[in-house]
């Protein structure tokens, strides 16, 4: 991926959100977490708030809220690594809910920190479900890691709930698998870290020319016909002089609709692939228009040369350049009827 001049990492353009916009980047981000069976969620709901009982993020794999089928998000934005001062509290507020049922149990229950969790805390979770439980518990009992002022509230219907959840279930969400579940709709995410992300493979170009061709491919029929002083068709192209000339021009065109679908796809709203045409039309115009040209093969051969050499880096697309896509406009050009080569 490519950052625009100036810009901050993603990984540290988030350690910058306030609290609120943390919680709108977790939400953007879950909405695009693909499981490794393929399944995605079905819902996702902000509630972060007054009244949230403890969960930021909803995230559901059905209509319903059912139990083991949705995964409960809480975001913590702090300055320092998350404690377990600052977990235990919420773990608490997670039971007190479960036990008033005011929502079922969730599959799994994230913790969402910009700064990740903290070293004590890691090692807890770490040395696996059964420490964390007995550590956590023994802060709600003897009233202390941010327990304080709790002891009461550690009723048999919340022990219960407590006794009714695999701690194992409380797991990390590191930022770098947000960051990656965000990436994944990636006009979101240029919106928001000013992200390019990299260029994907160009489509194949297939064997024979497609309906996207035919304007191009029948002006460069014409440029065969006129070169050859006989007809010069779709059927027999391919076994004639011409053929070579014929394929390289269509493989450059391929590589600018791939151009062309990558500027949809990162600039949905802006036409940068039609203004680059633009810029490509004004560099070529004064070499086809030159009078010593006098066939459309020497126009179409000068266009796609001048097009090669051309400078075009006030074009946003101009970091995502390759070789072919400069003289693949050309032929975008004719295909739009701008230009032609045998007059």
């Amino acid at each position: 991926m490519v950052t625009k001049g100036g810009t901050l990492q993603p990984s540290a353009q988030v350690l910058l959100l306030n609290a609120d916009q943390w919680e709108e980047f977790i939400l953007s981000a879950t909405r695009q977490r693909v499981f490794p069976d393929g399944n995605r969620y079905t819902a996702t709901k902000r509630l972060g708030g007054a009244g949230d009982g403890g969960r930021d993020i909803e995230a559901r794999f059905g209509k319903s809220l059912v139990q083991d089928q949705w995964d409960l998000y809480q975001a913590k934005h702090y300055g320092q690594g998350l404690t377990p001062s600052d977990a235990f509290p919420e773990m608490a507020k997670f039971f007190k809910q479960l036990a008033r049922k005011t929502y079922p149990r969730p599959r799994n229950y994230y913790f969402c920190c910009p700064r990740a969790i903290g070293n004590e805390l890691h090692n807890t979770m770490a040395a696996g479900a059964s420490v964390l439980k007995a550590k956590f518990l023994a802060a709600w009992e003897n009233e202390n890691t941010g327990m304080q002022g709790r002891g009461a509230e550690l009723t048999p219907d919340v022990q219960s709930a407590v006794d009714d959840f695999d701690f194992d279930r409380f797991i990390e969400c590191p930022v770098h698998d947000l960051l990656a579940w965000h990436a994944l709709d990636k006009v979101a995410h240029f919106a928001q870290f000013g992200i390019v992300p990299a260029r994907g493979d160009d489509e194949l170009m297939p064997d024979e020319p497609d309906e996207r061709e035919h304007v191009y491919v029948d002006e460069l029929l014409r440029v065969y016909t006129e070169h050859a002083a006989s007809a010069v068709t779709r059927n027999d192209v391919a076994q004639s002089e011409y053929a070579e000339h014929f394929a390289a021009q269509r493989q450059v065109f391929y590589c600018a609709e791939g151009l062309q679908r990558f500027s949809r796809d990162i600039y949905p709203d802006e036409p940068e692939f039609e203004r680059l045409m633009g810029m490509v039309a004004t560099g070529i115009r004064p070499t086809i228009a030159q009078l010593k040209l006098k066939t459309g093969m020497e126009r179409v051969d000068a266009a796609v040369d001048k097009a090669s050499s051309l400078q075009v880096q006030e074009s946003r697309l101009a970091p995502q350049l390759r070789g072919g896509d400069l003289p693949g406009t050309c032929h975008h050009l004719v295909n739009g009827r701008q230009i032609k080569w045998v007059k």
